[in-house]
């Protein structure tokens, strides 16, 4: 089931990194994500009740291609009621053992974040199917260029840093996926989820565009 899981996640390519200030706001930035295109949905932990807001969105979704999961998952107990919630995937800024071990258990993807390529090398051994590259604005698309030298098969989603500007440098670079952070989110303030559906919208298109 994970790895299916991970096939698709692979195919939709763009993640949504969804920051709510609360439980309805994740749920409306995700719907907008989600009419512009984006399939992969990632809802915080640092959203107040994000694990209700992951139930609420699970329960709008009505295409099959488009999954939700948890990020900035710190401890077991978040992974816990992120997957009772309908989660389908699970997102860390770091990488835990007691959490791979867990989801492994749950057959649920676990993508912790690392910065170094003793990290990468310490998930892959207990058996983590994909790295999420964090800080990505801070490593740079070289980093994965660097890093599939001598680990030519590893899979880096990077996270943090990720704009349309540099897309295409992070996508040339062999990022399995990207995960698109506050860009999504940075015009919300006057354009409200409008907003967020248009600049998802963009991503889209380039990506699309990358593709051709």
């Amino acid at each position: 089931m994970a790895v299916n899981i991970i096939d698709h996640l692979h195919s939709n390519y763009l993640f949504a990194v969804i920051r709510g200030a609360s439980e309805t706001d994740a749920i409306e930035i995700s719907k907008a994500a989600i009419m512009g295109g984006i399939k992969n949905i990632e809802i915080t932990f640092t959203t107040p009740n994000a694990q209700v807001a992951i139930s609420g969105l699970r329960s709008l979704i009505k295409d099959r291609d488009v999954f939700v999961g948890a990020g900035t998952v710190m401890t077991v107990e978040n992974a816990k009621l992120a997957i009772n919630s309908g989660a389908e995937f699970i997102v860390s800024p770091h990488f835990s053992l007691k959490i791979a071990e867990f989801c492994q258990e749950h057959k649920v993807p676990y993508f912790p974040g690392c910065a170094t390529i003793t990290e990468i090398c310490n998930a892959l051994d207990h058996g983590i199917e994909v790295v999420k590259l964090f800080p990505g604005g801070i490593l740079g698309p070289d980093f994965i260029r660097d890093v599939r030298g001598p680990l030519p098969d590893v899979r880096l989603m990077p996270s943090g840093g990720v704009s349309l500007e540099n897309m295409q440098l992070w996508y040339q670079s062999g990022a399995w996926g990207i995960a698109i952070g506050s860009s999504l989110t940075e015009n919300i303030k006057l354009g409200g989820y409008e907003s967020v559906y248009r600049v998802a919208k963009t991503f889209v298109e380039k990506y699309r565009e990358l593709l051709n």
